[in-house]
């Protein structure tokens, strides 16, 4: 799963416009233009498509957690400039104020159920002897979860599979 796919299911799952897009940007104090983001925006195989970087998703993710959570007390919290799914993982998880209820629910109303455990190995420290690698199957059925739980209207009930009514 790129970065790409995951800024587009997450601009699909809460409805996104491109100004909202881009005041979440500014929450994280990056700037980004109309342009970059419809470039980020499209599909792998279109012209003017362009590879959403690390840093760029982090800024983003964490635009989201201001704009949903508030501004955190302190110093800035400075984007990674590498990013991996276990990161992305917990972002969103912080960025919807999920517990780990809610993140269980939302796997298995994408009919990929985990456990506990398993669940929290994706949270803990890479150091730590029970951590364990978020695959992209585990953040895809996430997100799909969440796009039934939150956007369950344009859900194809046969596939989960969002109704592409998207032309990019």
């Amino acid at each position: 799963m790129t970065h790409n796919d995951i800024f587009r299911r997450i601009r699909f799952i809460f409805n996104f416009n491109d100004d909202t897009m881009m005041s979440i940007f500014k929450m994280a104090d990056a700037t980004v233009t109309r342009e970059e983001l419809s470039d980020w925006l499209k599909k792998e195989d279109q012209p003017t498509f362009k590879e959403l970087a690390d840093e760029n998703l982090a800024l983003f993710l964490n635009g989201l957690i201001i704009k949903n959570r508030g501004k955190k007390d302190g110093p800035k919290v400075e984007a990674e400039k590498v990013l991996n799914n276990n990161i992305i993982f917990r972002k969103l998880k912080i960025a919807l104020d999920f517990k780990e209820e809610n993140v269980l629910e939302a796997m298995t109303l994408a009919g990929f159920p985990i456990g506990k455990h398993e669940l929290s190995a994706f949270f803990r420290h890479p150091d730590h002897k029970n951590y364990r690698k978020c695959q992209s199957q585990i953040l895809r059925n996430f997100l799909r979860g969440l796009q039934i739980k939150l956007r369950p209207d344009v859900v194809n009930a046969k596939t989960d599979a969002p109704v592409d009514d998207d032309p990019n």
